[in-house]
């Protein structure tokens, strides 16, 4: 537990004086020792802005840019935490999570400003990175030094939306002990050396930049490697100029750079490692035979409550065995019990998904530090004294662990974790709703798909561009969470206990008796789900082996 008692704020220090290449954005280089300045800077700033007696949180509404790492930096240096502010959420929303976190600082830049108008922020400061008012700021501050006196491992640093079940998202804590040890377990795991390169292109107001690609980096005094937003287009050259040897990716974003077109000097590149969720067994070989970069799969819980690792052996998609130290198992959620092992083909299809696929648990003690102001989520995590992950999964006979979804109402749209109810609350704002049920129907290459079930008022009938126009004037509507699919039901099916009969919902997915419009990626507009298109999704299905998944 050595390890545990180090803090981020240390890792910081250990960089000043330190003049090699310590972060690169569009094509320019700042040394470890001006990170590290330009955060003493900042923490100095931020001490002076805090009122008194104030939770020592800022907010960060930002793209990748160099103020990011800085901010966490300066966070660290100066015990406080960062809520990673998500610029997809919109109107009441956002000022929900700016809020709720008790920011009473807010960094944000002119490109986001505009999500800001007309938001109620009261014992808000705004400051805006790319403005003379802020540099003339952080002038008195540029000779301050990196004290690190006042911070301790057990002090906040990242409160970090998650979705669960049920409200809206949840600020999951993480403090500088968890974060300088999670990225000293991936230096360790990954043999990250001084002279490597992480590439941050994934969102950093999310868990997987900071804590899988940022903190080990700094934990090996590695450089960082900034794309303000992920592009496809732009990755291999990013990666050549900043000689990236890392990065992180989420499945999406592997079609993505799987979709751009090959070039015959494609496997020129300085990677080693890319490590992440969701890329799939065909993508994963796709991508290494292309790219010449192996592709790491690992799971890890966004609050810290379970961690799965990839090692020698592991099966063609499997995610890999517990983490030492953890005791996970795979439950059925209404009995408590075990789930038998999964039975699957020569090819890894699996035949018993009803009896195999339950809710993995932690069972043993684990790193979870709770959720900010919300203990009926903490409870809900640690029910029976184990930790549960609310993601679904089924176990070999060998004990592998293959990802198998979400728990009920949970959706993950791009890598975006959503929670269905706050989509229904939207939707049942369309005047001709007469009932709304959403739910996750699994995307034909990773994660899930939004699908709707409609029913609509009495003598109404459904136009799809009144609709896409009531989506387009919502403005607590994310962008990942509009429908892709909208099933048009005469009156909601119930169960006994006349609740929405969701797991029937899912199971039939698109593939159903009622009329299916669906907006494909792409289009403007919804149109009618034909039997062409159903046979065109179905191929790609099998064609990235998830076929089987549509029968949950």
């Amino acid at each position: 537990m050595g390890s545990m008692k180090r803090t981020v704020a240390e890792l910081v220090r250990e960089r000043w004086g330190d003049h090699r290449p310590g972060l690169w954005f569009e094509g320019r280089f700042l040394s470890h020792h001006q990170v590290a300045s330009g955060a003493a800077a900042r923490a100095a700033l931020l001490a002076d802005l805090l009122p008194p007696g104030a939770e020592p949180h800022l907010g960060v509404l930002l793209d990748n840019t160099p103020e990011y790492p800085l901010w966490l930096s300066a966070a660290a240096l100066a015990g406080a935490a960062v809520a990673g502010i998500n610029p997809t959420r919109r109107g009441p929303e956002l000022a929900r999570d700016i809020l709720h976190t008790e920011c009473r600082v807010l960094v944000t830049e002119r490109a986001h400003l505009p999500l800001l108008d007309g938001l109620h922020l009261p014992g808000v400061r705004v400051l805006v990175t790319d403005t003379d008012a802020y540099a003339g700021l952080l002038a008195p501050y540029a000779d301050a030094g990196p004290d690190t006196g006042t911070a301790r491992a057990d002090d906040r640093l990242l409160l970090y939306f998650t979705s669960g079940s049920t409200g809206a998202p949840k600020a999951a804590i993480c403090t500088q002990g968890r974060l300088a040890a999670a990225g000293q377990s991936l230096v360790d795991h990954f043999g990250v050396r001084p002279d490597d390169t992480h590439y941050i292109c994934m969102p950093m107001f999310h868990g997987n930049a900071v804590i899988a690609d940022w903190a080990p980096a700094l934990a090996a005094g590695a450089t960082v490697a900034l794309r303000r937003r992920f592009s496809a287009s732009g990755f291999l050259a990013d990666v050549r100029a900043s000689g990236a040897t890392y990065f992180t990716y989420v499945g999406r974003a592997v079609q993505y750079l799987l979709a751009t077109p090959a070039r015959p000097d494609d496997r020129d590149n300085p990677l080693r490692t890319g490590f992440g969720t969701e890329a799939g067994a065909v993508d994963a070989a796709a991508f290494e035979e292309r790219f010449g970069v192996r592709l790491v799969e690992g799971y890890g819980s966004s609050e810290g409550g379970a961690a799965i690792q990839r090692a020698p052996g592991t099966p063609p998609g499997a995610i890999g065995r517990a983490a030492p130290g953890d005791d996970l198992a795979v439950v059925d959620p209404g009995t408590r019990q075990e789930c038998p092992p999964a039975v699957l083909t020569g090819d890894g299809r699996l035949l018993n998904g009803t009896e195999a696929i339950g809710e993995l648990v932690n069972r043993g003690p684990n790193p979870f530090e709770g959720y900010w102001r919300n203990p009926d989520a903490d409870a809900a995590r640690r029910r029976d004294g184990w930790y549960w992950t609310g993601d679904l999964f089924y176990r070999d006979a060998d004990g592998f662990l293959y990802f198998a979804g979400r728990t009920d109402d949970r959706l993950r749209v791009d890598s975006e974790n959503l929670a269905a109810a706050m989509i229904e609350n939207i939707l049942s704002r369309y005047a001709d709703a007469a009932a709304v049920a959403v739910y996750a129907v699994p995307d034909q290459a990773a994660g899930d798909q939004v699908m709707a079930a409609l029913a609509l008022r009495s003598g109404a009938a459904f136009d799809p561009l009144s609709f896409g126009e009531f989506l387009l004037s919502q403005p607590d509507l994310g962008t990942k969470m509009a429908p892709r699919y909208l099933r048009i039901v005469e009156r909601m099916p119930v169960t006994a206990t006349s609740k929405i009969h969701r797991v029937g919902l899912r199971r039939e997915g698109f593939r159903c008796p009622d009329p299916v419009w669906w907006r494909p990626p792409g289009e403007p507009a919804y149109r009618p789900l034909d039997t062409a298109d159903v046979d065109a999704l179905l191929a790609q299905y099998r064609a990235r082996g998830r076929e089987e998944l549509l029968a949950g």
